[in-house]
């Protein structure tokens, strides 16, 4: 990924973050019939700090998991906000008329060694870890749970799904969000995604205002 040096956005915990935040991966190997894409949502793994370790899994009629080999290089790609920018809105433009229209983003690649984990064990804590999370993002007061289900129905479901870990190698992000642009410019810029209700990319906006970098 081409990553100047002012967009580039380093801390780990920022990171981790927004992978909790946008927990839906692009999973992509170089298997036997070239790349592959997978879009599945991962957990980060908090038992697994040294290295760190992304958990998922696939349906078993999914050929990723037999088509890999364990210890494969693999890339999931969380995308964060993303929004256009038009040159109207650097009041600079307006004085200079040179100004272009770009795209603003947030993205994390996290670079790691793809493993399968075709085990139930495995596959029914993390299906647990993965309901609790995003039940409690429903606001519902009463949560689904594997429990509301019969346990057979259950083991059926778990029994067509195969576990997946990556183990982190390395974290990059890329916070492209007008910090090559006047504070001025930016300001304005982030205002105006504001009125058009788009909240989270407009206070990243800000919260990068200072000196031009």
């Amino acid at each position: 990924m081409y990553l100047p040096t002012h967009f580039d956005e380093a801390r780990e915990e920022v990171l981790l973050r927004t992978v909790a935040t946008y927990p839906l991966g692009a999973l992509v190997v170089n298997g036997p019939h070239g790349l592959d894409a997978n879009h599945v949502p991962f957990l980060i793994d908090e038992t697994s700090k040294s290295p760190r370790k992304l958990l998922a899994h696939v349906a078993r009629a999914n050929p990723l998991w037999k088509e890999a080999k364990d210890g494969d290089e693999a890339l999931v790609i969380f995308r964060a906000d993303d929004a256009y920018i038009s040159p109207n809105w650097y009041p600079s433009k307006h004085d200079f008329h040179k100004q272009v229209p770009t795209w603003n983003y947030r993205v994390v690649h996290v670079h790691g060694k793809l493993h399968i984990k075709d085990d139930e064990r495995f596959v029914r804590g993390l299906v647990a870890r993965l309901t609790r999370t995003h039940e409690r993002q429903t606001g519902s007061p009463r949560p689904w749970k594997m429990t509301d289900s019969s346990p057979e129905y259950i083991d059926q479901m778990l029994s067509a799904i195969v576990g997946i870990e990556i183990e982190v190698t390395k974290m990059v992000g890329k916070w492209k969000l007008s910090q090559n642009k006047e504070a001025g410019d930016r300001i304005n810029a982030a205002k105006e995604l504001r009125k058009r209700g788009e909240q989270a990319i407009s206070g990243a906006m800000l919260d990068t205002v200072g000196p031009k970098n």
